[in-house]
């Protein structure tokens, strides 16, 4: 019975990195996408890490889980409004659960290739600074599901996306819908919504902060998952970023924190 829950803990905690992963080229550490894309034969490598922990007791059992994402993405623009964009993340995701009869915890550890996505980003309508576009992608089953590392099937999404510019504040908007299908008995339907903001304080820095909710793919989870992030990215060049940001849980539904760290290159 022990070895079946810390398998399960292991899945969710995979499960949950892969549902709550932002779409892949949202400008880091943001998970709230804007309606930017590359130009027709430009591209940009976007090279992403994440760490999570989260720290949960139920019926006197306490269950300690933390992921590390290591992700990379290509974004290449086919036209002046359309991206296509690529995503091929790595986890490594440990599971300690504590044992009644005994003084330490019980650890599992899993690592590999989690399922990659396949996306295209349209930006269909432009009048001053506003902008709409829709993002339709598919996630590939690359991930080892028995391993809690990948959902076993094919899924796909849609977002709806709205960006206001007006320098040197920026503000996006993402309405998204995830069919989780997976082979967990994990919730399939999960709906998204979170508000992001930029500031330009001077060039190169802008600081950023995002709010939003996504449905658990918990089915014994009715509350929404709600996060709060803040963050700061700072151009080397007017081709290459930094990032880095501190992601909060709002409530118990979501990680209780992570951390994020990345870079982007524009040739």
């Amino acid at each position: 019975m022990r070895k079946t829950s810390l398998l399960m803990a292991v899945l969710l905690a995979g499960i949950a990195v892969l549902v709550s992963a932002p779409p892949s080229d949202a400008a880091h550490p943001l998970i709230t996408d804007d309606t930017g894309t590359q130009g027709a034969g430009k591209a940009q490598l976007e090279l992403n890490g994440e760490y999570g922990s989260d720290r949960e007791t139920a019926l006197g059992v306490e269950t300690v889980e933390r992921a590390i994402e290591a992700g990379v993405a290509i974004s290449y623009g086919l036209t002046e409004t359309v991206d296509a964009v690529l995503g091929v993340p790595y986890l490594w995701v440990e599971s300690a659960e504590s044992d009644p009869s005994a003084p330490a915890f019980i650890h599992t550890r899993e690592k590999g290739l989690s399922d990659a996505s396949v996306e295209v980003k349209w930006r269909f309508y432009e009048s001053g600074g506003l902008n709409l576009g829709l993002k339709p992608g598919i996630t590939v089953p690359t991930g080892n599901d028995r391993k809690g590392l990948g959902a076993g099937k094919y899924g796909y999404s849609a977002y709806f996306i709205a960006t206001e510019v007006s320098d040197p504040w920026a503000f996006h908007l993402n309405f998204g819908y995830v069919r989780n299908n997976n082979r967990h008995d994990e919730r399939e339907n999960i709906c998204h919504l979170s508000f992001a903001t930029e500031y330009r304080i001077k060039d190169p820095i802008r600081i950023v902060a995002n709010i939003g909710q996504e449905r658990s793919p918990d089915r014994t989870i009715d509350r929404k998952a709600a996060f709060a992030l803040a963050g700061v990215i700072y151009g080397i060049t007017k081709d290459l970023d930094i990032d880095i940001g501190i992601k909060a849980g709002i409530n118990d539904p979501e990680t209780d924190y992570t951390v994020l760290a990345g870079m982007a290159w524009r040739f």
